[in-house]
């Protein structure tokens, strides 16, 4: 922003937003396009033609020379294949083009992307289709326009048609309960998403001396700095120069692009930080948390910074998760899981919110593997993350409402009290309930927190499952209420309210999910302790999962088992690039600075004890790299995807652990000239 701007000046000045098409557009192409957003109505070529050629002359207007279309495929990643406005004329002049067909479809090649077996290599085609949902932008001097990804077949080979069908299930379902609630006026419904991004920030010079981090995002060995966490002043401190300064220009570019970036605060762990936008539209939202990821690297560049996303980058302090905020709210403008002032008088949240606590406990383990990653499974079960079992927080005032429900009791609510302090400071009121840091799935409100997916990974797959899941439950109440006569609708809400609650009140934990008695109790009540991505994937291809996805349009049978493929593969290649990377840092480097110090101390002559350590060290390092080669290339020889993942995790990350025990024990010992590499107290501490 210049001296003169304010944020507002700059907020959405690179989008090609609702506002700038209300502008530019004919209001009869103008209703065409806001139609096709709201309700999915077919957009027809000529209006097509007229939007791209509208959206062309503002993009070169704003600097723009070429247009792309942006998607999502299963890499976890986006992608973009950039084309030029520029059309040659036959006496060698040229034009600045852009019709209706560019815009709506484009034709990446679909080969080289993951399709799970969907595609065999040699067939190549592909499309991307315009999502008008979503708006288009510009930067780096391109448009770029939001798309989804599907094969030559129809099948999606991307995270962003599945969250729209998801999305459309959803609001099917829901649309028909509220109608039979009442509330007929209301004609769509949407979930909508804020996802707070965590993240570390390190020195580039010394990121770039990792090859652990550079090839793999985390480091894959470290001694412990001597300090770490366990002051807890870096949570919520004071941000230092280098860092607000990041974070302001972070701000600004995510502003232009309509990522309306709220919040930034440092986080527990040292060199960590997090970001939070407002909620929007899941679908926009999943964009816009892409499009953070990838501003947030470009940005700590220019600043001589890293940002790294991985789950666990440093071994010993926190790791970083991705926070999904998320809700249900109508075109009328209401949001459906706002208990209002008598939570227990409020049938519509009622029944929304026991239709959230019947699909979460329903459908937790494909939840569960809906956040699986090969970075998540380092964080997920920590102090410093939910568990891997998933159990939901509503608070003491909704444990008490359900209570009562339940046990066909009348509620008796509690009066808030007033917080009062030194004269000066105003009466606060105090909430109906605490905040759960330790829930997976905790009720914040009007929303729910699932705390559980990781800070690398797109939270797509979550709003996917839990889109689903939640349409599934509304499906069964609606079942129960269709045929109910109006002056027997009350009572049988009740009824069905209550039984519902009975068969799924075990998925309801307001205690310590950290402890080990809870872990001991969800093993009582039946719920799943799904401890890594091998343990979780099966739920995904089970009976169950098939029948949900398919049932609802959101996932085809072959579109399951593809991504089931495409994770497992990726699971094993991430853990075999990591075994690689570590025996390549140890061998080359690593070990040649512990020969080195060992023999200008043999040399001195002095220090027997820290000599016969450092050569205990050596020798355990060789005997556990050795192992660890072996067992890494009998994993590779492994052709089921299930079983090479379960291989890789149970023989190939332990052999790992092992090789980085006796590096570790011998980094401690080494002075820092010796080691080939920043150190941890390097990486975290050094930016002033």
């Amino acid at each position: 922003m210049t001296q003169n701007q304010t944020p507002m000046d700059v907020y959405a000045s690179c989008v090609f937003n609702d506002t700038i098409m209300r502008e530019r557009l004919p209001k009869e192409i103008y209703k065409a396009v806001h139609e096709t957003i709201l309700n999915g109505t077919q957009l027809e070529l000529d209006v097509a033609n007229t939007v791209a050629t509208s959206m062309k002359e503002w993009a070169l207007e704003n600097g723009a020379t070429h247009f792309t279309h942006w998607f999502q495929p299963m890499t976890g990643l986006t992608a973009e294949k950039h084309d030029s406005f520029l059309s040659q004329e036959a006496d060698g002049s040229v034009l600045m083009e852009f019709s209706g067909k560019e815009l709506v479809k484009g034709e990446p090649d679909a080969s080289s992307f993951p399709s799970g077996g969907l595609r065999a290599t040699f067939e190549a085609r592909g499309y991307t289709a315009w999502d008008p949902s979503s708006p288009c932008f510009i930067k780096d001097g391109t448009l770029y326009i939001p798309t989804a990804f599907i094969s030559y077949g129809g099948e999606a080979l991307d995270k962003k048609t599945p969250l729209l069908r998801s999305m459309e299930a959803l609001n099917n379902s829901a649309v028909r309960v509220l109608h039979l609630l009442g509330d007929t006026k209301v004609k769509h419904v949407n979930t909508t998403v804020g996802s707070e991004q965590e993240y570390f920030l390190v020195d580039k010079a010394k990121y770039l001396k990792r090859k652990d981090l550079l090839f793999c995002g985390r480091t894959l060995m470290g001694a412990s700095a001597p300090k770490g966490q366990e002051m807890e002043d870096h949570y919520f401190g004071v941000l230092k120069p280098k860092v607000s300064a990041f974070m302001h220009d972070l701000d600004e570019e995510l502003w232009k692009l309509g990522v309306p970036a709220k919040t930034k605060h440092n986080e527990v762990a040292p060199a960590q930080h997090e970001l939070a936008p407002v909620f929007e539209n899941s679908n926009i939202a999943v964009d816009h948390n892409q499009l953070t990821m990838e501003v947030m690297k470009k940005v700590a560049d220019r600043h001589g910074l890293s940002c790294l996303l991985h789950e666990k980058p440093f071994e010993g302090i926190n790791g970083s998760g991705k926070h999904n905020n998320w809700s249900i709210s109508t075109d009328t403008g209401e949001n459906l899981l706002n208990p209002g002032k008598n939570p227990d008088e409020n049938t519509k949240f009622l029944v929304f919110l026991i239709a959230v606590i019947t699909a979460v406990d329903e459908y937790a383990d494909i939840l569960r593997q809906s956040v699986a990653s090969p970075g998540n499974d380092h964080r997920l079960g920590g102090n410093e993350a939910p568990p891997a079992i998933i159990s939901i927080f509503v608070g003491d005032e909704l444990a008490d409402v359900l209570d009562s429900i339940a046990g066909g009791t009348v509620f008796v609510k509690k009066e808030k009290q007033e917080m009062g302090g030194a004269k000066v400071l105003a009466n606060i009121t105090k909430d109906t309930t605490d905040r759960n840091r330790t829930s997976p799935f905790a009720f914040t409100g009007n929303k729910f927190e699932f705390r559980m997916p990781g800070s690398a990974v797109s939270v797509a797959n979550a709003n996917i499952v839990l889109n689903t899941a939640v349409a599934e439950a509304l499906d069964e109440i609606y079942d129960v209420l269709k045929d109910v006569p109006a002056d027997q609708m009350e009572t049988t809400i009740s009824g069905m309210l209550k039984d519902m609650l009975t068969r799924h009140k075990r998925i309801l934990f307001n205690g310590n999910g950290y402890s080990d008695e809870w872990v001991a109790e969800a093993e009582k009540r039946g719920l799943h302790n799904l401890k890594s991505l091998p343990d979780a994937m099966p739920a995904f291809i089970s009976d169950k999962s098939i029948d949900l996805f398919t049932k609802h349009g959101v996932l085809t049978k072959e579109e399951i088992f593809s991504r089931y493929e495409i994770f497992l593969e990726n699971y094993s290649k991430t853990i075999h690039i990591e075994s690689l990377t570590l025996q390549e840092m140890v061998k080359k480097d690593f070990m040649y600075g512990l020969v080195s110090y060992l023999k200008d101390l043999k040399c001195v002559g002095i220090d027997d004890e820290l000599i016969a350590s450092l050569e205990d060290a050596a020798k355990g390092i060789r005997e556990t790299l050795k192992k660890l080669k072996a067992d890494t290339e009998k994993a590779e020889e492994e052709t089921d995807v299930q079983k090479q993942a379960e291989v890789y995790e149970a023989v190939v990350l332990k052999d790992m652990d092992e090789v980085r025990k006796y590096a570790d024990e011998a980094e401690s010992l080494i002075p820092d000239q010796y080691l080939p590499y920043p150190t941890y107290g390097q990486l975290l501490f050094s930016l002033r």
